[in-house]
């Protein structure tokens, strides 16, 4: 006997209830589908963080005034000074080692510090696409924490980026070479290196007041930060991702970040000042690829766009990969804002000869902290 399955359906018109349930499950279903979408497709995660003295200063800065979807951190050894600044997050390390009383100028307290607190430093940078870090170099925490910090960032699988200034001359060579050592370490785990020469200051700044001179070092670095992450997660007329980012950074070399503002009149003068910034020293000449980003008003026309492109092409390689993209905004009628991210490019700045670090350096100078 064969057996026969009918599908019998009703005749009868829906019921306003039905249609009302049936309307019910159609946008729980949409919501449940937008949930999930939202779980698989977002923007990247973008971390700042500030390692030691200055890097907790520029963080500060950097979140009062404001980065789109950018996640702040200030990492210390010393309480007093972190609970002064402004983060999303504050992480004190070394409690044990230096009681939150600093590490009096020695990398290898801090050092050990970091390599204590990479569990922690672990679950902060965890799932981070971009990770931003600030420091300075020459003294104890920054020099010995931005280094560890790099190295996890890395390891979990993030780009990034480092910026650092580097201390005056007349600091003593000591210093300097403290310095170098950090700065070697914080290159081999950094896609992008910049540093910024605290030297640089008393050629561009000399008379102002030493808290304006060291926060014009502060606002460049802040607005490279901010830059980079709006330009890879707000919308623009022509778009960058940060695939884009990755696809620069990653294909090998040196890498720096540029930005200017100027008048939208002249294109040249914005890129000749993105260029020729009197805090870093770079020869970009030969670049092997580029990541540009143009903000201008809405009456922006594409041969400004593309001329602003080619002031940057015209002295990077011939077979430079360049990608770049624009961005409208009513805020800068008239003005116009360029960034670049620029890899294969020659640092000018000569390190001191690098020498490693003394684990036992270390354990003597944790042996008076440790009670």
């Amino acid at each position: 006997m064969t057996s026969l399955s009918l599908d019998v359906r009703s005749n009868a018109p829906e019921t306003p209830e039905v249609k009302d349930m049936d309307m019910r499950n159609m946008i729980k279903a949409s919501e449940n589908e937008s949930f999930a979408m939202e779980h698989l497709i977002s923007d990247p995660k973008t971390v700042v963080v500030g390692c030691g003295g200055a890097g907790n200063n520029s963080v500060d800065r950097l979140t009062r005034i404001g980065v789109w979807g950018a996640e702040t951190i200030a990492l210390n050894t010393d309480r007093a000074h972190l609970e002064r600044v402004h983060a999303d997050k504050r992480v004190l390390i070394g409690k044990r080692i230096t009681h939150g009383q600093g590490s009096g100028g020695h990398p290898e307290v801090a050092e050990h510090c970091a390599e204590e607190a990479r569990e922690e430093l672990e679950i902060l940078l965890k799932g981070a696409d971009i990770t931003f870090i600030t420091a300075g170099m020459g003294g104890g925490t920054g020099t010995g924490t931005a280094p560890i910090v790099a190295e996890v960032a890395k390891e979990m699988g993030s780009v990034v980026v480092s910026m650092a200034t580097v201390p005056f001359t007349v600091e003593g060579n000591l210093k300097c070479q403290r310095a170098a050592i950090g700065m070697e370490k914080l290159k081999k785990n950094s896609d992008s290196t910049i540093i910024l020469a605290n030297d640089k200051l008393l050629k561009m700044a000399p008379k102002l007041p030493i808290n304006q001179a060291f926060s014009v070092m502060d606002q460049m670095i802040s607005e490279v930060i901010k830059e980079i992450t709006e330009a890879v997660t707000q919308p623009s007329l022509i778009n960058l991702d940060f695939a884009d980012l990755r696809t620069v950074m990653g294909s090998g070399g040196t890498s720096t970040v540029l930005y200017g503002e100027n008048s939208a009149s002249d294109p040249l003068t914005v890129v000749a000042e993105a260029l020729d910034n009197p805090l870093v020293d770079v020869n970009y000449v030969g670049a092997t690829s580029a990541l540009i980003h143009i903000t201008s008003g809405p009456e922006m026309s594409l041969r400004t766009a593309t001329r602003v492109v080619q002031g940057f092409t015209d002295i990077m390689d011939p077979n430079a990969n360049v990608i770049w993209g624009a961005r409208t905004d009513p805020k800068f009628s008239g003005q116009l804002k360029v960034m670049a991210v620029m890899n294969g490019v020659e640092m000018e700045y000569q390190a001191l000869p690098s020498v490693e670090m003394n684990r036992e350096q270390v354990q003597m100078a944790c042996i008076p902290l440790v009670r």
